[in-house]
């Protein structure tokens, strides 16, 4: 295996994550017996790996004996409104219905026909009409298109359901992004109801729900939730296994990786990848070449992270460095910061936080790199 720090894990590289995977398959045979798949909630902080389960799940659901259909949409920021997203992940549906290796091959023709003729669905005005105008038309489009995909396509080629996949759901940023919480639940549940074998796997940061207010707690309670954190130490050695070869140096060298990463797959997959280029074949002690591997994280990452910040909020992070423990609260900081900072650093993934008033930075290889830069 390669190790790739900027790009999701393929499914069939993929390593570790056994207890996240039996869930799933055990949501996917419940699918099976009750011909409704529940939804699924992938939570975690920048790195984990969400992409890369979201992928793998998608992979395991379209084997033969599930005989499920994946539908994967990244969630961008770009993304304007609800009616735009339904408009969007429509379109990819409809592309996984085209290239489907199921026997929806002979309908494709019709398919086609079917995708021109579902525009006039959405034919609205796109003029601003508030949040409940564009929350009603997305839900109307989603209703309208895939209760007609099920009856025309979906159900005649013998596929038993389908799971969208729905990667970095909080880059959904507009406003009403609660009520698209709640809209989605609505929707989905709505399918179950009438028979209709939809169903959600979102992945989001690990504070996404936390963030909903209570009028949208139905939604909340619709999904099964993962949660994602670093590797752990038997994780990181069949990681280290996939990238260096089962060999007798694996044992050392994945405890080593272990202590400088603390399992986080990025930083896993960062420092594996320089390991090997610098090491020319021979890792007898990786040590000597920690750094140089870590000036290369400093310019490749670090620098990145502070280049998206102000003055002011690289100064907080510096503080937060130096702070005696890892975890930190407004009222501990020496130099007194406005509370619209750490939401700042929060929504930039800087700082993460752990519980009500506390934050930490994301990860101790940033405080080191914070605290040697001062």
């Amino acid at each position: 295996m390669v190790p790739e720090p900027n790009f999701p894990a393929q499914p069939d590289e993929f390593v570790g994550r056994d207890t996240q995977i039996e869930a799933f398959r055990q949501v996917l045979a419940q699918g099976l017996l009750t011909g409704r798949t529940p939804s699924f909630a992938v939570l975690g902080d920048w790195g984990v790996g969400k992409s890369s389960l979201l992928l793998k799940y998608s992979a395991i659901c379209s084997k033969p004996e599930h005989a499920m259909l994946p539908v994967f949409f990244s969630v961008s920021t770009e993304l304007s409104d609800y009616k735009c997203f339904a408009e969007c992940l429509l379109d990819t549906f409809t592309r996984a219905l085209e290239t489907s290796d199921s026997p929806i091959t002979q309908f494709r023709n019709e398919l086609q026909k079917w995708k021109l003729s579902r525009l006039s669905i959405g034919g609205v005005s796109l003029d601003r009409q508030g949040p409940e105008f564009f929350l009603t038309s997305g839900t109307a489009i989603l209703k309208h298109a895939l209760h007609d995909a099920w009856r025309q396509f979906v159900r005649p080629a013998q596929i038993t359901g389908v799971i969208f996949f729905l990667d970095d759901l909080h880059n959904f940023t507009d406003p009403r992004a609660q009520g698209i919480a709640l809209a989605l639940r609505n929707q989905f549940q709505e399918f179950a109801i009438h028979g209709v074998n939809y169903s959600l796997c979102f992945s989001a940061r690990s504070d996404y729900f936390s963030n909903i207010r209570s009028f949208a707690e139905p939604a909340v309670r619709f999904y099964d939730k993962v949660y994602l954190s670093s590797f752990t130490l038997p994780e990181t050695r069949e990681y280290t296994a996939a990238v260096f070869g089962d060999s007798p140096r694996i044992h050392p060298l994945s405890e080593w990786l272990y202590a400088k990463t603390f399992g986080h797959p990025y930083f896993l997959a960062f420092v594996s990848r320089q390991l090997l280029a610098l090491a020319h074949g021979s890792l007898v002690d990786p040590e000597p070449l920690w750094p140089a591997i870590f000036k290369r994280l400093e310019h490749e990452k670090f620098r990145s992270d502070l280049a998206q910040v102000t003055e002011r909020e690289v100064q907080l992070l510096r503080d937060v460095a130096r702070a005696g423990n890892d975890e930190v609260s407004p009222r501990q900081m020496t130099n007194r910061y406005e509370r619209k900072y750490f939401s700042r650093l929060t929504e930039k993934a800087l700082l993460l936080r752990v519980g009500r008033g506390r934050y930490k930075l994301y990860h101790p290889l940033f405080r080191e790199f914070l605290k040697q830069t001062q």
